[in-house]
């Protein structure tokens, strides 16, 4: 639908509409009778690709579009702001959302023909006063600033302003004085009730066009329910509400008060889709809560109102979708009166939450006569409800997800009984779970393809035999187990000399992590993906007698007494495997004919002293740390990424220029290895390379490295020998967009030796505590430059006032210790 909105605009703007292309090269001339431009965010947006539109006096929409990828910010170079934007005097259109902005440039209140400012996503602390100066502002988008703390008291000068939308703004406190004046107002997604001069609840009534998603927070502070009334929610087409008190329980509230004013905040029925209801203090909750005239409503949820003793009758409205009930701690039981006794209760709810019920005891659907309720409920969570005990319902013919967590046994074996169609159960920190309460609610589960127990400390198996567990378990893929300390093994009577059984045919994935006491693991035929995570007392892993044919994935870490083997079983068709901390670990000669595998990490594995030269042709990724005992690595022909660090004994890496299809090389901290007897023979694919504490000569002396045109990421470390650049100029070939140095203790200058690097666009300087200078010449392409731990260089940097500044306020992405 994007793409389709977006051709639409394109055809209707024709020949004034350009879409600014990342590696697109234009004349000022031809740029000069475009009317409106757009341009995909890049994470680092430099002035460089603009310096074109300098001059283009006519330019009316300047918008930043996103390719769908979710970064945190967009770094945009400060020269676009100050000196390009300031001449765009015609902008009607001006979107600077999700770029890396600390401040709202001044500029943009003289923008007199502005109608849309989104600022959305950025790090503005307040809106400056200058914009009210914007009489044709129709539309201000503010929302995600979470660091916003204050709107201009000029806001009253903005009589067109038809949108402010100020969602996800939580420093935001206060809403400028006089904004209910504002007629114009369609769009009002953040509403702050004050007391005094503040903004009043019956300011409301004035803004008759108001629409769409609303919050009001602070209802607290109304001192009348007449405010309330003339607020006149119900005329408004309002869409989504929300309805906020404060989240403080004591004397000053006013039950009685809050429930007259929540009377009186009935919204429009034919409009209403979604409800929040969030710390209200009332003991009842209002008739209109639950009404069935409410036909369009899909959402509702009930938050933190501690002093509501029951619940509205949902059940009544014909569209609900989702209800989620939070907090609610003198609710002790939920009947009838939930389903408002009618036949057809809950016909369209899929997902019920219920969460944090403190006092919650019972729960029941059943009544003589009663028609099936939650027939269309398709997710069920009972999470951190520790009373509830007595749980009667109908049955849940279509319940799919059904997750419990921190409540007692009884819970779950209530649902488990009644949600036969179950596909998904996730159990978590259930009290009372015993191996023989379990053996009652496994033969419920035959339709559950994943599973997952969490923190159940008194299960001791999950069944009594494979055998039993295949009868009963039919459909299971998937089953991860965690911090359940009591587990002793997945099944009480080992079955063949505790070698894997085919009978649990279905199981694919299993996951086993934190459980202290389990010792021995039997894995079934089926299995393709085996993880074993932090169990310190696990000595044997068992996979299948036939071997493990089916596994694609392992990932074993922190288990500190299991065997240095896997039962000597081959894995054919492994494809990744992760081993770290296993102290025992010798050998991985199972690997010898893992053709398929594609991925190897080994971490903290002391006793490994070498890979077997292993025929593996698919392996393309290859990472080993902290291994201090290894002394050497095999031919491996077809890697496209290396990294080793920690490796104190490893003398020589595989001969580099047969590796024809690497393009990642990283080797930190192996003193026992020397590039430079290499020679410059370097993998003719290399893309990035970090090097860092190696045996070597001086880097200065290595001669021609020959690094291939490939190479654009280079990161360098410990050379104590290098004053100035002009030592290294060889070594760097021009490709380089990236290049990265630290701790090179008695580095002065970096302002020779660098000149040659046209394409460098990130510069990081780490711990060189005698730069004092940079490469001036390449500070005009910059897009990012990082300085830290370097005391001179960054007094030369920092601060508008600093040597540097004039040269480097361009780049859109400066960071100097951290900042």
């Amino acid at each position: 639908m994007h793409d389709l909105m977006n051709d639409l605009a394109t055809f209707i703007a024709g020949e004034f509409f350009l879409r600014f292309d990342n590696h697109m090269k234009t004349k000022t001339e031809a740029l000069a009778k475009y009317h409106h431009m757009s341009f995909t965010r890049e994470e680092y947006v430099g002035y460089q690709k603009f310096e074109a539109f300098k001059g283009t006096k006519s330019l009316r929409t300047f918008l930043a579009v996103s390719l769908g990828v979710d970064k945190v910010y967009y770094y945009l170079s400060s020269k676009i702001l100050n000196d390009l934007l300031p001449e765009l005097r015609l902008l009607r259109v001006l979107s600077l959302s999700c770029l890396e902005i600390s401040e709202v440039p001044e500029f943009i209140g003289t923008l007199k023909h502005l109608r849309y400012l989104n600022l959305s996503r950025t790090n503005i602390k307040e809106v400056p006063e200058n914009v009210g100066n914007l009489y044709n502002l129709q539309t201000l988008i503010v929302s995600k600033c979470r660091r916003l703390t204050k709107l201009p008291e000029s806001f009253l000068k903005l009589k067109r302003l038809r949108h402010l939308d100020i969602r996800n703004t939580p420093l935001l406190e206060k809403l400028p004085f006089g904004i209910g004046e504002l007629e114009s107002l369609q769009t009002l997604t953040r509403i702050i009730i004050e007391e005094g001069v503040g903004f009043a609840i019956n300011e409301l009534k004035g803004l008759t066009d108001l629409h769409g998603e609303v919050s009001i927070k602070g209802l607290h502070k109304v001192q009348s329910a007449k405010h309330a009334r003339e607020a006149n929610l119900s005329l408004k087409k309002i869409t989504g509400l929300e309805l906020r008190w404060v989240g403080v329980f004591d004397g000053s509230r006013m039950d009685t008060l809050e429930e007259e004013v929540l009377n009186e905040l009935k919204p429009n029925s034919d409009t209403l889709k979604t409800l929040s209801i969030v710390s209200y203090g009332g003991i009842q909750i209002s008739n209109w809560v639950g009404d069935r005239s409410f036909h369009e409503l899909v959402n509702v949820s009930i938050r933190g109102c501690k002093k509501c003793t029951s619940l509205p009758p949902f059940g009544l409205l014909p569209s609900l979708k989702r209800l989620q009930i939070q907090g609610m701690d003198e609710v002790k039981l939920i009947g009838l009166e939930l389903t408002g006794n009618d036949v057809n209760a809950f016909r369209s709810l899929e997902v019920l939450t219920f969460e944090d019920m403190s006092g919650w005891e019972g729960w029941s659907t059943i009544n003589e006569g009663s028609a099936a309720v939650f027939t269309c409920l398709k997710e069920l969570y009972v999470m951190n409800c520790p009373k509830l005990i007595n749980v009667s319902l109908q049955a849940l013919p279509s319940l799919k997800v059904l997750k419990i967590g921190r409540c007692g046994d009884d819970v779950l074996r209530s649902l488990v009984q009644v949600a036969s169609s179950v596909t998904e159960l996730r159990i978590s920190y259930v009290s009372g779970l015993t191996y023989e309460v379990w053996r009652g609610v496994i033969r419920y589960l035959k339709e559950v393809e994943g599973l997952s127990i969490w923190g159940c400390k008194e299960i001791k198996y999950l069944w009594e035999s494979e055998t039993e567990a295949s009868k009963l378990l039919v459909r299971l893929k998937e089953l991860r187990l965690g911090e359940c300390s009591g587990l002793v093994s997945l099944e009480e009577k080992e079955e063949d000399d505790n070698f894997g059984s085919s009978t649990l045919l279905s199981l694919r994935s299993l996951h086993v992590g934190y459980c202290s006491s389990i010792k021995r693991l039997c894995c079934p035929n089926s299995i393709e993906s085996l993880e074993i995570i932090g169990c310190s007392v696990i000595t044997d892993v068992y996979l299948p007698k036939e071997g493990g044919n089916k596994l694609k994935s392992v990932r074993i870490g922190d288990c500190d007494k299991l065997e240095g083997k896997i039962n000597n079983t081959s894995m054919p068709m492994l494809e990744t495997l992760y081993i770290s901390d296993w102290e025992n670990l010798r050998s991985i000669s199972e690997l010898s004919n893992s053709t398929h595998l594609t991925s190897l990490g080994i971490n903290c594995c002391p006793h490994i002293v070498s890979l077997p030269e292993l025929q593996l042709s698919n392996l393309t990724h290859l990472s080993i740390s902290n291994c201090e005992r290894l002394e050497s690595l095999p031919e491996l022909s077809n890697l496209t990424s290396l990294s080793v660090s920690d490796c104190e004994s490893l003398a020589s890496l595989p001969e580099l220029k047969n590796l024809a299809l690497l393009k990642d090389l990283e080797i930190r901290r192996c003193p026992g290895i020397d590039v430079s007897i290499h020679g410059g023979r370097w993998p003719p694919k290399l893309c990035s390379l970090t090097l860092e504490g190696l045996k070597k000569k001086p880097i200065s002396e290595w001669g021609d490295l020959n690094f291939p045109p490939s190479l654009v990421e280079l990161r360098l470390s410990d050379e104590p020998d290098v004053r100035n650049f002009s030592q290294l100029s060889h070594l760097f070939p021009s490709s380089l967009t990236t290049l990265s140095i630290w701790e090179f203790d008695n580095l002065e200058s970096l302002s020779r030796g660098l000149q040659h690097l046209t394409s460098l666009k990130h510069l990081a300087i780490y711990s060189c505590p005698k730069v004092n200078d940079l490469p001036e010449t390449l500070l005009p392409s910059l897009l990012s430059l990082r300085i830290t731990e370097c005391p001179k260089l960054k007094e030369r940097c920092e601060g508008r006032g600093s040597h540097y500044w004039p040269r480097i306020s361009h780049i859109p992405h400066i960071e100097i210790d951290l900042r």
